[in-house]
């Protein structure tokens, strides 16, 4: 094989006739050749020097790796500093057979876009039957999430359910005025009751779901997934701990412009309500939850835009305050006819928190202040964004697999319409309205979820 130097001789010596082609074709030859060189030049340097001569590829050191024991997460050699945010323990999931199989009720805008894509990071949860009146829209989404033709049901098999081994749990995602019908017949079908919020139209039906899933021995849990959102269990914390002192005030909104009429959040026979139930109950579970007290007085207010097709069933906007036993006092509103706004605020004697958005489904963030003598210190602390449909049912699989008392189980729902119903009666009497008082903290909750 010629050199490069000889190459370039030859082409040089033959410049009158060689042809464009020829000398681009050479010339590339050549280039090629001095790469190549080089990379072997370069080699026999490394080679030479024993650099990488009988480096074998290693598994870096590891805990927990007995096979036999899953759920403990593999510990991996540490490697960064203790001032980095550490990304948690490696995700553990439980193998597929042991994992709690569901149903999903209903195939519309949650559970197509939120609950079935939160599937792939649970631990403890998978799906294995869906629910649709559209049986093509459902065979698609069969498809796409691997389950069986023979695990897919229409609302007149629903029932059909009790004999189905590979589906322990049914998570109810239908119109709120539903929600009672398919939480009676699950339970009877043997079946525990994951449910979306509100978890009913009205207190009655709240009670006689309860009722069936207790004598069916089947477990109730309301999807409240802020309750398991780490931002809340922050903020919740502090307030319990009184890291800004003690809690004054408290402030929350939530509102959304909808614009379909003929929606069924706007068709009062399947919402139960309007703006209140659907996404203002985020505020009132949400300061419940934080404080663990329960409102002894609310006072509400009402209003629709009069002639606007979309408040002909339900309200459009509302606006509460509400008196709790240690003397926190909360504003409220809601809006279903406004640009897109879910804030949340405490005031404390020391200190303030807030989050802008507070209950969206991801993106949460997170603001602090409070001050040290002359200096005060605005924070904005980070947390690692984890899927709140995938935590809420995992820890209602843990229920089912420990045999636990879910943490938002169904008295909490209940306890949202007692309240709500009490908004609804003061705006309607111009008064304040009176509730039972609890003395003990987190009076309907069950266990606390696992963090981490």
């Amino acid at each position: 094989m010629k050199s490069l130097d000889s190459m370039l001789s030859d082409l040089l010596a033959d410049k009158k006739t060689v042809s464009r082609q020829l000398f681009l074709r050479r010339a590339g030859q050549g280039l090629a050749l001095s790469g190549i060189a080089g990379g072997l030049a370069a080699c026999q340097i490394s080679l030479g020097q024993g650099k990488t001569d009988g480096v074998k590829p290693t598994s870096p050191p590891a805990k927990n790796t007995d096979p036999s024991k899953p759920e403990q997460p593999i510990e991996l050699e540490a490697w960064k500093a203790e001032t980095e945010q550490a990304a948690g323990p490696t995700p553990s999931p439980q193998p597929e057979e042991q994992r709690v199989g569901y149903a999903i009720v209903g195939l519309g805008h949650l559970s197509l876009d939120e609950i079935l894509p939160a599937l792939a990071q649970c631990k403890k949860s998978k799906v294995t039957a869906l629910v649709s009146g559209n049986r093509e829209k459902a065979l698609k989404v069969a498809k796409q999430y691997g389950v069986p033709e023979k695990n897919i049901y229409n609302y007149q098999t629903y029932d059909q359910l009790k004999d189905n081994p590979e589906v322990q749990a049914i998570y109810i995602v239908l119109p709120n005025g539903l929600h009672a019908e398919y939480t009676i017949r699950g339970a009877k079908a043997g079946k525990h009751i994951l449910c979306e919020k509100p978890m009913a139209n009205t207190p009655e039906e709240c009670r006689q779901m309860i009722e069936a899933c207790k004598q069916a021995n089947r477990k109730l849990m309301i999807a409240y997934r802020i309750q398991y959102e780490p931002y809340h269990a922050m903020i919740r914390d502090s307030i319990r701990q009184k890291k800004f002192g003690k809690v004054k005030f408290i402030e929350a909104t939530n509102a959304q412009y909808t614009a379909n009429p003929s929606h069924w959040r706007h068709v009062k026979a399947l919402a139960g309500g309007g703006s209140l139930p659907d996404i203002g109950l985020y505020c009132l579970n949400t300061i419940r939850y934080a404080l663990g007290e329960e409102p002894t007085e609310v006072m509400g207010y009402q209003y629709s835009t009069p002639g606007d097709p979309l408040f002909k069933e339900v309200e459009e906007n509302v606006t509460w305050q509400m008196r709790f036993p240690s003397g926190v006092l909360a504003n409220c509103a809601t809006a279903y006819a406004a640009h897109e706004n879910r804030t949340y605020k405490v005031l404390a004697e020391k200190g303030w928190m807030s989050m802008q958005p507070a209950f969206a489904y991801k993106g949460l963030s997170m603001k602090q202040s409070h001050a040290e003598g002359p200096v005060e210190y605005n924070e904005e602390p980070k947390i690692a964004e984890k899927n709140q449909f995938a935590l809420e049912m995992d820890h209602f699989s843990d229920c089912i697999q420990q045999d636990k008392k879910p943490f938002t189980p169904g008295e909490e729902g209940l306890q949202d319409h007692i309240i709500m119903e009490a908004i609804y009666q003061s705006a309607r009497e111009g008064k304040p309205v009176k509730l039972q008082k609890y003395d003990k903290l987190d009076t309907f909750r069950g266990t606390e979820p696992k963090r981490g």
